[in-house]
């Protein structure tokens, strides 16, 4: 069971990347999934997250209107798009699945997830 991770760079202020994460070994189509972001000496925070219909998402303040997450399920694969691209962005940026969960509160704690990607590094210039 793996989480793949990919679609970091480094790119301009305003920029936009997309990320993709593919997930392999399980049924990924029973799982919510989300976006995790750890700048340095920072904690890991939460930038987004989907259930597993993809029916429902949520966002952090600091990138709604910025960001979509979304998944297909039939290619066991979640992205987030990213536009609008600020220097604050840059970290490294985890997928991850986990749940389903039974609480909306749930989707934005890290702890509750139980399977974790390599992360993908993404640096945002000025």
């Amino acid at each position: 069971v793996q989480l793949q991770a990919c679609g970091g760079g480094l790119v301009q202020a305003g920029g936009f990347l997309r990320l993709s994460c593919v997930a392999s070994g399980r049924t990924f189509s029973s799982y919510d999934a989300g976006w995790f972001r750890q700048a340095p000496g920072k904690e890991r925070e939460f930038v987004a997250a989907i259930n597993w219909s993809g029916g429902m998402t949520y966002y952090a303040d600091s990138v709604k209107g910025r960001f979509t997450i979304s998944r297909d399920n039939a290619k066991n694969t979640v992205y987030l798009q990213m536009n609008s691209l600020k220097p604050e962005d840059t970290a490294v940026y985890y997928c991850t699945v986990g749940g389903p969960f039974r609480s909306d509160s749930y989707f934005r704690k890290s702890d509750e997830y139980d399977l974790w990607g390599q992360g993908t590094q993404v640096t945002v210039s000025s």
